[in-house]
């Protein structure tokens, strides 16, 4: 009678460490690779890489803003970007991103939107974000963009006031809607104040090299321009690099860069032969790649996640414009600016987004 008894209980023991057991398992494997109670986030670069100073940049420092205030640590438990040398690396990260279990994936730059295309389409119940292009016919992707035309006008406002040859430059990165909105605004702004202006557009087909971008600035200051804006990522180092080493060479020569996507006051401090420093960045068209990452991550997070939807971010939500370092720039020159802003916001100029 006890031996029966005995091995009832054991029984009963044994079969609730089972149902125990199983109920502790699946809480576990709710998120692999992580703890399913934080909300973990990623980003896939484009060929710039994460430390272009510019596109990729912007939106790493929003990633790292929104892991910071939420608590989180860089890593497959918290936020993380995976850099890709090349376009051949853009599934590869996102399939490792989606192994790795981040509840939000990123993919920064128009160059990621086929990948984005096939790996949502294969991971239905994952999370993404397309930067800067659309993908509308799927409920588990969200496509940003930017009214980088609007932006670009103002700076094209800066540059039509401030040229004293009249001659302007633009270097684009990679010829495509994107960049077409950087150049159409960028030349219309030049004209709207200065229409005697002539605007120089050239393209370095790449994003990641700086020679080509200094190459091709060497050529237009040689040609007489006094200020170039340039669209090209990492590229448009190269730019500075060309406008510092003239400025190093003849420290009274004017001669300006126009930076891009984040403020690139930095990249223009140079040391002249005078010994005296310099700063060549007339100012830079910022684009808060940040703003909206840290934003959308913020949405998704608290269960807000606009799928299938496109979010466009502008003048109104200050993720365009001009930078805070505007050292270089005239009274007159600001106030043009903030008029011509208004403008835009109030619907009385509409700028075109192709050249």
């Amino acid at each position: 009678m006890k031996k029966r008894t005995f091995a009832l209980a054991l029984s009963m023991i044994l079969a609730t460490g089972v149902v125990l057991s199983a109920c502790g398992s699946s809480d576990d494997s709710k998120k692999s690779g992580g703890d399913s109670d934080k909300f973990t986030v990623a980003m896939v670069t484009d060929t710039g890489g994460v430390d272009d100073r510019s596109f990729n940049q912007s939106a790493w420092e929003g990633l790292q803003k929104f892991g910071k205030a939420n608590g989180l640590e860089k890593g497959t438990d918290g936020y993380n970007y995976l850099q890709s040398a090349s376009e051949a690396d853009f599934k590869t990260n996102l399939n490792t991103a989606v192994r790795s279990g981040y509840d939000l994936i990123y993919g920064i730059g128009y160059k990621l939107k086929d990948a984005i295309e096939d790996v949502s389409k294969q991971k239905p119940k994952n999370h993404f974000a397309l930067v800067d292009d659309t993908i509308t016919d799927r409920d588990n992707v969200v496509s940003i963009g930017f009214k980088d035309n609007d932006g670009s006008f103002l700076v094209g406002v800066v540059a039509g006031l401030t040229t004293k040859t009249n001659k302007v430059g633009f270097v684009g990165g990679v010829k495509g809607a994107v960049i077409d909105r950087f150049e159409a605004g960028f030349t219309e702004g030049v004209k709207a104040v200065n229409p005697k202006a002539e605007v120089k557009v050239q393209y370095a087909n790449d994003f990641a090299k700086a020679d080509k971008g200094q190459q091709i600035a060497a050529g237009m200051y040689n040609g007489g321009v006094d200020i170039i804006f340039h669209a090209a990522g990492a590229t448009g180092n190269g730019v500075f690099a060309e406008a510092k080493n003239l400025k190093k060479k003849d420290p009274s020569r004017a001669v300006w860069v126009i930076g891009v996507d984040r403020d690139q006051w930095d990249e223009g401090a140079v040391t002249a032969n005078d010994g005296k420093e310099y700063n060549v960045t007339l100012t830079s068209e910022i684009k808060r790649v940040d703003i909206a990452v840290d934003d959308l991550a913020t949405r998704a997070k608290a269960g807000d996640f606009p799928g299938g939807e496109k979010i466009e971010y502008g003048l109104d939500k200050n993720a365009v414009g001009l930078s805070s370092s505007q050292d270089n720039l005239t009274p007159e020159v600001l106030k043009a600016v903030d008029e011509y802003k208004q403008k835009i916001i109030d619907g009385d100029i509409k700028v075109p987004e192709k050249p």
